[in-house]
């Protein structure tokens, strides 16, 4: 900053809902805003201007976007809020009306907001920007590197989904697949590096379709496969970490490549959505429960101590309650690590939307509880089965009452007592236990 500028700088601040993808989007953004004219706060202080990257998946992503809207109003009254994400695109108009807003931005502009901030003390500028998403094919490039608490970083690599899930309105919101080129990614991660980070994320909407465009290859030798080869060779990296990836994309060959790999780790996280074929079918998904047996089955055998992290949702409008108990007796009899698990929420211009019967609420958060105590055993078993084996473990860099707290390259979640020598660093140690909270402890 110029030392010479004595007038007050001005506070923005950002508070990201969602996804990874939206994360690394948030930060991309707020690199765009003069350190001489802006500082950054923190979304919970008093700021001048509020930036919201939201979501619209679920309801429950709706309602927290609005409260922190109200929120941002109760700090000041008289604050600039701006709103951009999947919800701002998909309700552009609807958000323009919430008390306290003054900038919606849908998927063309999101990340030209910082010249709709400049031009707003200038000239009268439009409340509402939306795009047709259809036509919108634009790749924005961005990953996070400022957060000091964060020691790994995340790389968004793809972007947008041409799949037409019937209960989704993602390819609504962000438009159909389109990738970085493998060149900008190799530079990106370079850039990471040489800020420090030890592990990078590779992140995406639908990050199999890397590299395609309506389901072929854009050029020859620029898929997914490509990528991680490349990558493989990149001096100073100490570890890739795949994100969420569907099935049917996670072909024999990527899992070869991890487990060949000195750098990819053994973690998949693998959408599954429900474990009967049924509510497969009507949820419009490209695979049944024998296709995802068979791919825990293949990666297990090539890394038995791989971790398998799942996505299922309850309540999808067809499922009944057998529906429901093949799901979980699917779960219970597979080998996985854990569950993150959603309530099936109505989206508006979906297939889904429009089937009259719907599963009450009340057995949607019943059907919700019982899978999440599922998660937790596996979760639990799986940790035993990891203890008295050495791990290579990523120490994080904030004190959390009095722990420093870690990852393990197989997606252990691991504690001990504060030591800041350790911040950044990567430990080969043995876990030995697992403490009241669930932490996996060393000796």
């Amino acid at each position: 900053m110029n030392p010479l500028k004595t007038f007050p700088l001005t506070k923005v601040a950002f508070k990201t809902h969602g996804c990874k993808l939206n994360f690394t989007e948030t930060e991309q953004i707020a690199k765009k805003f003069d350190p001489d004219t802006y500082v950054r706060v923190d979304p919970n202080d008093v700021a001048d201007i509020y930036v919201f990257n939201t979501c619209s998946v679920t309801e429950n992503a709706d309602k927290k976007f609005k409260d922190s809207v109200r929120k941002a109003n109760k700090l000041n009254k008289n604050a600039f809020i701006a709103v951009i994400g999947c919800y701002a695109q998909l309700k552009t108009h609807e958000i323009s009306k919430i008390n306290g807003v003054n900038l919606v931005l849908g998927a063309s502009e999101k990340f030209n907001i910082d010249l709709f901030i400049k031009k707003k003390n200038k000239e009268k500028i439009s409340k509402t920007y939306s795009c047709e998403i259809e036509s919108f094919k634009d790749f924005n490039s961005s990953y996070s590197d400022t957060n000091s608490s964060r020691t790994r970083s995340f790389l968004k690599i793809q972007d947008g989904c041409d799949y037409k899930c019937s209960y989704c309105t993602i390819p609504l919101a962000r438009g159909q697949s389109r990738s970085d080129s493998i060149e900008n990614v190799v530079k990106n991660v370079k850039k990471i590096v040489s800020k420090g980070f030890k592990e990078i994320v590779l992140t995406g909407i639908n990050l199999g379709d890397y590299g395609n465009v309506n389901g072929k290859l854009k050029e020859k030798n620029s898929g997914l496969i490509n990528l991680l080869n490349e990558l493989e060779n990149i001096s100073g990296v100490s570890r890739y970490r795949i994100s969420s990836i569907e099935p049917n994309l996670l072909t024999d060959e990527i899992i070869k490549i991890v487990s060949c790999s000195q750098k990819f780790v053994p973690h998949f996280h693998i959408p599954l959505q429900s474990g009967s074929d049924q509510v497969l079918r009507d949820m419009k998904r490209r695979y049944n429960s024998n296709f995802y047996s068979n791919l825990v089955s293949k990666i297990k055998t090539a890394m038995p101590n791989a971790s398998i992290g799942v996505d299922v949702i309850v309540g999808f409008p067809t499922e009944t309650h057998d529906m429901f108990l093949d799901t979980y007796n699917f779960l219970n009899n597979l080998n996985v690590s854990y569950f993150h698990v959603f309530k099936y929420s109505d989206r508006e211009n979906t297939l889904s939307f429009d089937i009259i019967d719907k599963v009450s609420e009340k057995n949607k958060i019943k059907r919700s509880r019982v899978l999440r105590d599922l998660s937790l055993k596996k979760k639990n078993e799986f940790y035993k089965n990891n203890l008295n084996k050495l791990h290579s473990i990523l120490w994080e860099s904030e004190n959390k009452k009095g722990y420093i707290h870690g990852l393990s390259s197989n997606y252990i979640k691991v504690r001990q007592f504060w030591n800041p020598s350790l911040i950044n660093t990567i430990e080969k140690r043995e876990l030995t236990n697992i403490d009241e909270e669930g932490f996996a402890r060393i000796s």
